[in-house]
């Protein structure tokens, strides 16, 4: 057995949904005293375990809605679960929604360390590897540019180049990333290869499941914020087929 670096105990993630319209604050008080504001539960995740040890790939597989992005949000320490607690042993590189800390009022290089201390690097760390940064992104001189003016592409590179700055134990990774052309796409890939031959800890969702048979060789399957299958890559794979058939 190797050792466990993230460990999932009886997490539950409730959302709750208004289901009224509200166009202002003053109106939502009123309906708010009047008992007129009504929410919808919504369970997105309901008693997860799991236990992923060092080394190996999980993949995350299940239809739309069914918990995949929020159970690596909670791991990734983005959202704080309703229920149940996350333990995790080492440093994650979560590429997840590229770029969703970004502050579009500010330059590019204020958001790299604005963006790194979201992702809980250290001031003095990014300052020291601000131009290894600056240099991945190919942005040039567009760095010092409020990032309203990027292209999507863009900040996708910036996000990307700050989140893999660290050499992480743990990579947690969302749908394969579209990031800018193909010549970067390539860039990209060959620095994710690169982490899993240093034989990083992978957590990845994907709706392609040619993708996660490549990359992993371990999976969940999750319907409805439930897992209903854990194993083998093939053997979970060959659920999940089943499924979506």
């Amino acid at each position: 057995m190797g050792k466990t670096v993230v460990d999932v105990q009886h997490v539950s993630m409730r959302f709750s949904l208004s289901s009224e319209k509200v166009d202002n604050l003053k109106e939502y008080f009123i309906k708010f005293v009047k008992k007129e504001i009504t929410y919808n539960v919504f369970w997105a995740l309901k008693d997860i375990n799991l236990k992923v040890n060092k080394g190996e790939r999980l993949g995350i597989l299940g239809l739309n809605g069914a918990g995949k992005s929020t159970l690596l949000k909670i791991i990734a320490g983005v959202l704080k679960p309703t229920e149940g607690s996350v333990t995790v042993r080492g440093v994650i590189a979560p590429l997840l929604e590229l770029g969703a800390g970004f502050e579009p009022q500010y330059t590019g290089a204020e958001n790299i360390y604005l963006y790194g201390a979201v992702l809980g690097y250290p001031r003095e760390f990014i300052a020291e590897k601000y131009d290894e940064i600056v240099a991945f992104s190919e942005l040039g001189k567009f760095i010092n540019v409020p990032l309203k003016n990027y292209s999507s592409g863009m900040k996708s590179r910036l996000g990307f180049a700050i989140a893999t700055i660290v050499e992480p134990d743990i990579l947690i990774l969302d749908e394969v990333l579209a990031v800018g052309d193909a010549k970067f796409k390539k860039k990209c890939e060959a620095k994710i290869q690169s982490m899993f031959d240093k034989g990083v800890t992978v957590l990845f969702v994907s709706h392609s499941l040619a993708q996660v048979q490549k990359i992993c060789d371990k999976a969940i399957l999750l319907e409805h914020g439930q897992v209903i299958a854990q194993g083998g890559i093939d053997e979970v794979s060959a659920i999940y087929e089943e499924k979506t058939k």
